[in-house]
């Protein structure tokens, strides 16, 4: 690894954009799989939204079970070619070939179809995103050029999704055709772009371990990680609180605001990812400024501010909705890259305790928190939607069936947003506390060489 960024130098721009740049295909596939992919079964395909949301449910559990394995497995890597890159690898086929049977289905695909593939695509995602997030951990051990590397990754999604977007504009809203398109761009893209991160962005060399360490041992000490505890529950909550408006997106548009056109829908996306863009240096700043955590926590107090007003919103008032699009869109870049960044922070303290890397497995459960409350919002959403009488393939529904869906949308994700402030609230890493860590670690390090 270079020398000046091993030892908390500034990373140069050129390893931030091949590293980043990974994450764009990953994004590109990420939002038809979460917001197309559930209304498109359930509406399109007929499934229906209580075996749409039953299918989804069962995948993320399965994500409970290869999730730590895979982490564990990663951080006991260590070959020739490094400890993260060969799950990279291994990943990219299974997850390609995963999501051509999800985005292209048969006419005949259910809620079978559904489950199978949905749990084989989530085990490449989770060989592929998993190794990235780890090895993002492992670039630089500073406070402020870690959240530069999450930045990055964060940046190049978001650039991910508005050309998604772009492609529903380009279909004009058709869910299907997009699909299909976004399949043939993904197939072309994530293999090169991984080739391009493992040539040029080096593997943190695995560290020898010291004394014995059993799996007891290694259980009490993270259960012990206070700091960690804090965050993912954090994480977790607000997971849940984007994970609702993203699988009712849709829904919402088509049956609450009715738009005059189908183009709306892509138009809203895309004025949503972009204002994420535009913001992304300014949550940086913040950070820099305000520390990590303080910084997401007013992130989320502007979302919660800005949506609690889309329950008001009814028949024709696209353009209050797009101005609601605008303001909620600039916390996008903060919170996704943020929490990331705080991990890697988190991890440090784990291994001044443990003696050991272990960031696969923090990144494992990091990734489950996030899948389980995407899954959670939509076992929650779907199977409540259909308690109200609220139906997906009629022309209109009734009042309560759209407030229901509206409050679901907009006022659940609210009380989640404030649950998460209130737990993540006194986070006590910053970035003197991070420099002492990382001192004690170095200080280590040096006295066994």
């Amino acid at each position: 690894m270079n020398e000046s960024v091993a030892q908390g130098g500034r990373v140069p721009w050129s390893m931030l954009t091949a590293f980043g740049l990974l994450g764009l295909p990953m994004a590109a596939q990420q939002l038809p799989l979460f917001v197309f992919l559930p209304p498109y079964y359930a509406q399109d395909l007929g499934v229906g939204l209580t075996a749409v949301g039953a299918a989804l449910l069962g995948a993320r559990l399965w994500d409970m079970v290869t999730d730590p394995l895979v982490g564990w497995l990663s951080d006991r890597g260590g070959s020739r070619f490094g400890r993260r890159k060969p799950f990279i690898l291994a990943g990219t086929p299974i997850l390609v070939v995963s999501i051509w049977f999800l985005f292209d289905p048969p006419e005949d695909a259910g809620a079978l179809h559904l489950l199978i593939w949905t749990m084989v695509a989530y085990l490449g995602g989770t060989l592929l995103v998993l190794a990235h997030q780890a090895w993002g951990a492992e670039i630089s051990p500073d406070y402020h050029q870690r959240s530069r590397i999450a930045m990055s990754r964060e940046l190049f999604m978001v650039i991910g999704t508005v050309l998604t977007v772009g492609l529903l504009m380009v279909t004009r809203g058709d869910v299907g055709e997009t699909m299909r398109l976004i399949a043939w761009g993904f197939t072309l893209t994530l293999p090169l772009f991984v080739a391009l991160a493992l040539w040029r962005v080096p593997d943190a060399p695995a560290r020898r371990a010291t004394g014995s360490f059993s799996l007891r041992q290694g259980f009490r000490l993270l259960v012990g990680n206070k700091p960690f505890g804090r965050l993912i529950g954090a994480y977790f909550l607000n997971g849940v609180a984007n994970g609702l408006p993203a699988s009712l997106f849709l829904l919402f548009i088509g049956h609450v605001l009715r738009p005059e056109s189908e183009v709306w829908q892509a138009v809203l996306l895309l004025t949503y990812f972009l204002s994420a863009v535009a913001a992304v240096p300014i949550w940086l700043r913040l950070s820099y400024r305000f520390g990590k955590h303080r910084t997401w926590i007013f992130s989320i107090v502007w979302a919660c501010l800005v949506f609690v007003w889309v329950p008001f919103l009814g028949e024709g008032d696209v353009w209050w909705f797009l101005l609601i699009t605008v303001l909620s869109g600039v916390s996008l870049g903060a919170d996704q890259a943020l929490p990331s960044s705080m991990q890697a922070d988190v991890i440090d303290l784990d291994r001044l305790k443990s003696r050991r890397q272990r960031a696969g497995l923090y990144f494992a459960l990091w990734g489950m928190a996030n899948k389980l409350s995407l899954a959670l919002a939509a076992g929650l959403a779907f199977p409540l939607l259909d308690l109200f009488g609220f139906d997906p393939q009629a022309e209109v529904n009734d009042a309560s069936a759209l407030f229901a869906l509206a409050a679901l949308y907009a006022l659940l994700p609210v009380a989640f947003k404030l649950a998460s402030i209130w737990t993540v609230a006194g986070f006590p890493i910053g970035p003197q506390t991070q420099a002492r860590i990382q001192r004690l670690i170095q200080r280590r390090e040096l006295q066994r060489t």
